[in-house]
C-alpha cells in the first residue's frame, strides 16, 4: 500500500521588535514571580522556540523521494503551505517533530489566522508521526542530537556550514535568507537518510 510521506523542518527567529513591549510585559511578570529569565535581551531571543511569540522564517520539505524544496518570507503563507502539504500526508518525518516543529507550526497557526487540522502528537508510537529523534532513543532519554546521530551512522552531517540552528537569527537580520533555506533543506535530506536506514528502507 502506498503511503505518501513527508519530511520536513523549520527554522524559526525570535518575535520582532514591534512585540517586544507586550513581551516585556511577560518578562516583568515571571521575575515578579521569582523566576530568573536572564536579561531581556536573552529572553528575547529564546523566543525562537516558544509558538507564541517567535516565527518561522523557512520551511524545508521533501514528498517521499522527491526534489527537497524550501520555502521563505510571509509567515502565514508559509503556514498555509505546511497545511495543503499535510493534507496528502500520511506520515510525517522529522527530527524531534513532536516537542518542536509540529507543535511550532499549529502554535504559529493559531496565531497568525491559518486553520489548522488535525495531526496526533501522542508518544510511543510512530505513525502519523515518525520523530527521528523520539526513535532512535526510543523514547529514552537524553535525546539525541542531528549531528551526533549523523555521525554515528556514517552520514554527512547537515551542521559545520555557514550557517547552524544558533546562527539563523542573526543570518536573517543579516538578510542571509538564501542561506538559512540552503541549511534548512539540508536538514532535511538528512533527516530522509537517517529515517531509511532506522526503517532499513535505503
Amino acid at each position: 500500500m502506498f503511503m505518501s510521506k513527508l519530511f520536513l523542518d523549520i527554522e524559526t527567529i525570535p518575535v520582532e521588535k514591534e512585540k517586544h513591549p507586550v513581551l516585556k510585559e511577560v518578562y516583568d511578570r515571571a521575575l515578579s514571580d521569582g523566576k530568573k529569565p536572564g536579561t531581556f535581551e536573552e529572553y528575547v531571543l529564546q523566543t525562537s522556540f516558544d509558538g507564541a511569540f517567535g516565527r518561522i522564517i523557512c520551511l524545508g520539505w521533501a514528498v517521499n523521494d522527491e526534489k527537497i524544496q524550501s520555502m521563505s518570507g510571509d509567515e502565514k503563507k508559509i503556514l498555509e503551505k505546511f497545511w495543503e502539504l499535510s493534507r496528502n500526508t500520511d506520515l510525517f518525518i522529522g527530527f524531534n517533530l513532536l516537542d518542536f516543529d509540529l507543535r511550532f507550526i499549529y502554535q504559529r497557526s493559531v496565531i497568525v489566522g491559518v486553520k489548522t487540522s488535525e495531526i496526533s502528537l501522542a508518544y510511543y508510537r510512530n505513525n502519523p508521526v515518525f520523530d527521528v529523534m523520539w526513535e532512535w532513543t526510543k523514547w529514552k532519554k537524553p535525546t539525541a542530537k542531528l549531528d551526533t546521530l549523523a555521525k554515528a551512522l556514517g552520514l554527512e552531517s547537515s551542521k559545520g556550514g555557514s550557517i547552524e540552528g544558533k546562527d539563523v537569527a542573526q543570518a536573517y537580520e543579516e538578510g542571509r535568507i538564501r542561506e538559512i533555506c540552503e541549511y534548512c533543506e539540508k536538514d532535511v535530506e538528512l533527516t530522509r537518510k537517517i529515517y531509511k536506514r532506522l526503517t532499513f528502507s535505503d
